[in-house]
């Protein structure tokens, strides 16, 4: 048999393509005092560090924490809450499907039998459809106050960056 053929296109050897390629030779030119006009330290002389309240910047990240701390402690008794009501309606539904079975069970004609299955089906669908709708609107209302408590926080933040930016220096804020 002949030897396959390679017909990947990406397989290459890297030291090929690379392997005039010297360092050392592109940088025998480079001289770095003549960057910027001569002098590095003239041209960059005239530019001063931004100046940093630490105090703001401490009162800024406690109220980052705090919003983090609303929004997790929000969504965990949202998930508490959505779990309570899972387990409310697992047990009326166990119980709804016992009774029905009970029903379906008892005396009667096979029609009659059909009959009630149809309309415990029914009721089963319209049960389940609302228990759905209900959990998703719990799981909203739990994401939509996280999301409220950590976007008032991110919108706070920014109009203090801005304040620093317009001032020179960070003040910090009472805002919560």
């Amino acid at each position: 048999m002949a030897a396959a053929k390679k017909t990947n296109p990406f397989e290459f050897d890297i030291s090929k393509l690379m392997g005039g390629f010297d360092a050392s030779k592109m940088m025998e030119g480079f001289d770095a005092s003549k960057m910027m006009g001569g002098d590095i330290g003239k041209t960059m002389g005239g530019l001063k560090p931004p100046q940093v309240d630490m105090d703001a910047m401490m009162v800024s990240q406690r109220k980052n924490a705090e919003a983090l701390t609303a929004a997790n402690q929000c969504t965990l008794e949202g998930i508490s809450t959505l779990m309570q009501r899972q387990s409310e309606i697992a047990k009326t539904m166990v119980e709804s499907y016992s009774n029905a079975m009970r029903e379906l069970m008892g005396a009667g004609s096979a029609e009659e039998k059909a009959s009630r299955q149809v309309e415990f089906v029914k009721q089963a669908y319209e049960a389940a459809f609302q228990n759905l709708r209900e959990l998703g609107d719990l799981a909203t209302k739990t994401r939509d106050e996280a999301f409220t408590a950590v976007n008032r926080r991110v919108t706070d933040s920014l109009d203090e960056i801005k304040t620093a930016a317009e001032t020179g220096v960070a003040a910090p804020t009472d805002k919560k």
